[in-house]
């Protein structure tokens, strides 16, 4: 008897084997085990040999090849034995590595290291004579993992019903999450332990343009941290979102678990697909630092190459915008006062001029000469096409042609203008969500870029989508957006994309997307408020998957300034809007505030007009989300330094450290900072500016307010 059982242990361990797999990283300090489950697939993660991930299932369902339902069918229909999602067996495995450096075409450092174990299992579903693979790549700084569909007999087209791809975690963890939803990213972090999103979720959201929200889900980048003597940060994303709707999470709060949760179409499924294909990946970054989170490249190593052929057009920029003023309400984008027009039809030289439309000739020259005199390399101008008077709220799919300028907008003039000061115009198509009208315009659009010499342009997806019922991630609305960067490359025009989808690596494969918004920028400033610590939230959430278009440099925050009364303001101080030109990586920024204002600032308007948006090397001095964040950067190609740190509603104090710097060179370090009696709410236009000789030994202390915040640049010495 005992040699029986003996033989039997036996025999399950060869049968445990056969399904088991082990990957390492590089470093060895990370372990993902696969193993399969009576057929169904699990992993699980652990760092420095402990579990960060228990055992996770992994899976899609399905609905029936070729079927076209509505949501309401589609729970309704008995699809077992037709999932992707059990009944498996592994006949396949195997190992690669890849251990390189790749230059960004811009990016926080001139080279990317990409250095990665690799694990593609192979799983054989006999029922269905179909199979698909499971491929892990493990780096020193987390796993990413993905599904792989080959072209086969019993497998060449299926819609998916739901992802079904876990993250199981062992404890309760801090958590900046936001509100589930399809179509917005534009509310404010919530900070929670998992346990407690339920109860929270029903308050974590405010009205919105466009949304449609997932109960008791979150959104990705998901930041995490495991608190107490062992702590441990986590981050939550997905990579390379291609063909494929953009994808929340469903928590399950007692077991601390979450499970993928796509956005779905106008009809309810979530995915059409023809092999073969691939999936987003699933990311999970971990360290117990919160910098080392902050310096991940993980979602770009897992986007591929960009296949352009000439990326020579694609340039760093800082501009300037005729659009801070529309967003406080001080001026408008319609030129008249009527409430239904027809593009093509109407003529708008007959209508009445409401006397507010900001894109008119004097104040764009206006706003040109400043940005010239200043260095600035290009203006936005928003509200400069007819459509503005009915544009919003109504579902109207003709709702622009982004080629018509309103009568007092002299489009040839004020480009001849601009180029003649050096200045090139940044030209806005907000689409009003109508995607199908854009692609049909798109051409013509881009042809009158061309013409005038517009080298990067602003989209817009304000409401929602036209394709109605599609959403803002979904995959069709998803395609969408990569074809505008396609055809986009085509002229030879970068992209800034706001309302889109939140970037998932995607500038390594479509440089010229060259940032966007997705998330709760400077704008809300004016309209509902960004909390004090928001600004230290987004570089763990948003940024991970790539720049946002944040539009920092407000210097009057105080919006009674404008108009008396008026309670609402920019919670930061002038020094904090200074220093998130460092803190928030973007290789597109704005000097956002009106030229007035910067006119009575100049000396601390210098640090925007000196600070680089392009970088050799970053360097995270120090950062808690939801807390700090002070980085160092180098520019791109120059022997400069430029220094930057925020702080949350809690006034801090810290000590630059400037031993990235070259040892033996000295530097000249230009200091702004916040003033002794700089307050956010009762002082914020308080700074003083320093010089000080440094070098790689100095160190430097500094006093931030609350919401606060300093910026140093730091030039050689002759």
């Amino acid at each position: 008897m005992k040699n029986i059982k003996i033989s039997a242990f036996f025999l399950l361990l060869g049968t445990l084997s056969l399904n088991a797999q082990s990957l390492k990283s590089p470093d060895g300090k990370f372990e993902m085990n696969f193993q399969l489950k009576a057929g169904v697939p699990y992993y699980d993660l652990k760092y420095e040999g402990k579990t960060v991930v228990e055992d996770s299932k992994l899976g899609l369902r399905l609905l029936r090849d070729g079927d076209i339902q509505f949501a309401s069918e589609i729970e309704s229909k008995d699809q077992k034995g037709k999932n992707l999602d059990a009944g498996f067996t592994k006949t396949a495995e195997k190992f690669d590595t890849k251990n390189e450096y790749w230059d960004p075409i811009m990016g926080e450092k001139k080279s990317y290291l990409n250095h990665y174990n690799e694990l593609a299992v192979t799983l054989n579903q006999a029922e269905n004579d179909r199979y698909i693979v499971v491929k892990f790549r493990l780096f020193n700084d987390g796993l990413g993992f993905r599904y792989e569909f080959p072209q086969q007999k019993n497998l060449n087209y299926f819609i998916i019903k739901e992802e079904d791809s876990e993250i199981d975690l062992p404890y309760d963890m801090k958590a900046w999450w936001l509100a589930g939803d399809y179509d917005s990213q534009e509310y404010q972090t919530q900070t929670t332990n998992l346990s407690e999103i339920p109860a929270k979720w029903p308050t974590s959201y405010d009205g919105n343009a466009s949304q449609t929200l997932i109960k008791n889900a979150v959104q990705t980048p998901l930041m995490l941290k495991k608190e107490g003597k062992e702590k441990l940060y986590i981050n939550i994303a997905e990579a390379a979102v291609i063909n494929y709707p953009a994808s929340n999470l469903e928590l399950d709060a007692d077991n601390f678990k979450f499970k993928t949760h796509l956005t779905p179409d106008a009809q309810g499924a979530k995915g059409y697909i023809q092999t073969p294909a691939v999936s987003p990946w699933r990311t999970i970054i971990v360290s117990p630092k919160a910098e080392e989170v902050l310096a991940s490249k993980m979602l770009f190593n897992l986007n591929e190459p960009t296949e352009y052929k000439d990326t020579s057009y694609i340039k760093p920029t800082k501009y300037m915008g005729v659009w801070w003023e529309m967003i406080i309400g001080k001026s408008q984008w319609a030129y008249s006062t009527a409430n239904n027009v027809h593009i093509g039809k109407t003529d708008f030289t007959k209508l009445t001029p409401n006397g507010n439309h900001a894109a008119n000739n004097t104040n764009v020259k206006e706003y040109i000469d400043f940005a010239s005199a200043n260095g600035f390399d290009a203006l936005l101008i928003e509200g400069w096409n007819t459509g503005w008077e009915d544009w919003f709220g109504h579902s109207k799919e003709f709702v622009f042609d982004f080629i018509t300028p309103y009568p007092d907008f002299d489009i040839k003039m004020l480009n001849d203008y601009a180029h003649s000061k050096n200045i090139r115009l940044m030209m806005h198509h907000e689409t009003s969500g109508s995607a199908t009208n854009y692609e049909r315009w798109a051409d013509e659009a881009f042809k009158l870029m061309n013409k005038y010499g517009y080298e990067s342009v602003k989209t817009g997806y304000v409401g929602n989508i036209i394709p109605r019922g599609e959403h803002h991630y979904s995959q069709w609305t998803i395609n969408h957006y990569r074809r505008i960067a396609e055809k986009a490359n085509d002229y030879k025009i970068m992209v800034n994309s706001h309302e889109s989808v939140r970037p998932s690596g995607l500038s390594r494969t479509y440089p010229n997307w060259i940032a966007a918004e997705a998330a709760r920028g400077t704008e809300f400033e004016a309209f509902g408020g960004n909390n004090p610590d928001h600004q230290t939230i987004l570089p763990f959430t948003r940024f991970i998957g790539g720049p946002m278009d944040y539009t920092p440099g407000i210097f009057q925050t105080k919006l009674d300034y404008y108009f008396p009364g008026d309670t609402r303001f920019v919670k930061t101080t002038l020094a904090k809007q200074l220093a998130l030109y460092v803190v928030m990586y973007s290789p597109l920024q704005m000097a956002a505030d009106l030229p007035e204002n910067y006119a009575k600032h100049m000396d601390a308007f210098q640090f925007i007009k000196d600070v680089a948006v392009d970088w050799d090397d970053t360097k995270i001095l120090a950062a808690e989300p939801g807390d700090f964040i002070h980085t160092a950067r180098k520019a791109k190609g120059k022997d400069e330094w430029y220094v930057g740190g925020i702080t949350d509603e809690n006034a801090r104090n810290f000590t630059v450290d400037f031993s990235f710097l070259p040892k033996g060179k000295k530097y000249e370090a230009t200091v702004y900072q916040d003033g002794a009696t700089a307050d956010y709410i009762n002082n914020p236009q308080s700074y003083k500016i320093y010089k000080k000789t440094v070098t790689s030994k100095t160190k430097i202390p500094v006093k931030l307010a609350r919401s606060g915040g300093y910026a140093i640049s730091v030039k050689p010495k002759n």
